[in-house]
């Protein structure tokens, strides 16, 4: 398999093996039109094995995103084919707008103006309206 350098752009690294694609989607990625690399199951000896996606453009990523699905992935930032910076993901403290509520009796189902918020607490996030575990 050969995937290309990229000269500006993102590459997520470190991602636990399997967690690629739910980055992947709630990144948005399959809604740009700019070129985007998945490759799962990449031998790491490290972590045995590890998924990465790379972004070929210098776009905006929700880095609370990455730390929520895998605290600890890494984000390489790539200007004129050299890495410029790199930079470990921890768990967010807070959640909004990523995920949504699954309590049908939570006040964000009836006021859709609100936000879904989720806070963090231990390895656990929690609605921060009613309190429901995100799934």
């Amino acid at each position: 398999m050969n995937i290309d350098s990229i000269q500006n752009g993102i590459v997520i690294d470190h991602i636990t093996a399997g967690k690629g694609l739910r980055i992947y989607s709630l990144l948005g990625l399959d809604q740009t039109d700019v070129s985007v690399a998945m490759i799962r199951n990449v031998h790491s000896s490290k972590m045995g094995k590890k998924d990465i996606i790379k972004i070929d453009a210098d776009m905006d990523v929700n880095l609370d995103v990455i730390g929520y699905v895998d605290p600890g992935a890494t984000v390489n930032i790539i200007r004129n084919g050299v890495l410029s910076e790199k930079r470990s993901i921890p768990a967010p403290e807070f959640l909004k707008g990523v995920i949504r509520c699954k309590n049908p009796r939570c006040i964000t189902s009836t006021e859709q103006e609100l936000p879904h918020v989720f806070r963090r607490w231990g390895n656990i996030y929690r609605c921060v309206y009613c309190e429901t575990k995100a799934e």
